[in-house]
């Protein structure tokens, strides 16, 4: 055998030993797709993947997430509801499905339980964050997401 077919030989294992080591960081979960559609959750630390085989599909932060809302909200008058929710996935792989889409849901979902209210001018701010608090948390339960924190206000 050549030295030059040699070398490259040794030159792709190598690139391919290196790709097949993840580091992932605290703080973080990876989820990984192989191509016939099998799915695993890496965990912080560092692991050994399929290179040619497995992909990262979504980089999921398990530390906190603040999600801005300012929506038109008719409340005889029309007002708006404003403020932020604070959320962070408690667990990745039931996170894993709706992650991309977990802004938009929680947002869907504020607004839903809010105009569920029959007098939503009537109630404290401090009453509205908790009822709202809790109904996001009854509702996202299954999503793998949890709301720690609700700070809406009605302008």
């Amino acid at each position: 055998m050549s030295p030059s077919i040699l070398l490259l030989i040794l030159s792709t294992a190598v690139v391919v030993a290196l790709l097949s080591i993840k580091r992932i960081p605290e703080g973080t979960v990876y989820t990984l797709r192989r191509f016939n559609g099998q799915a695993r959750t890496l965990q912080p630390g560092t692991h050994l993947i399929w290179p040619l085989l497995e992909r990262v599909v979504h980089r999921i932060s398990l530390t906190g997430h603040v999600l801005a809302i300012d929506e038109l909200f008719p409340v005889g008058t029309s007002a708006r509801l404003a403020g932020k929710v604070f959320w962070q996935v408690v667990d990745a792989e039931r996170a894993d499905a709706s992650i991309d889409r977990a802004e938009s849901l929680i947002r869907a979902r504020v607004l839903n339980v809010a105009r569920a209210t029959d007098d939503p001018a009537g109630e404290t701010p401090e009453v509205r964050n908790s009822r709202l608090k809790a109904a996001l948390n009854e509702s996202l339960r299954d999503v793998g997401i949890v709301v720690t924190r609700v700070q809406l206000a009605l302008a």
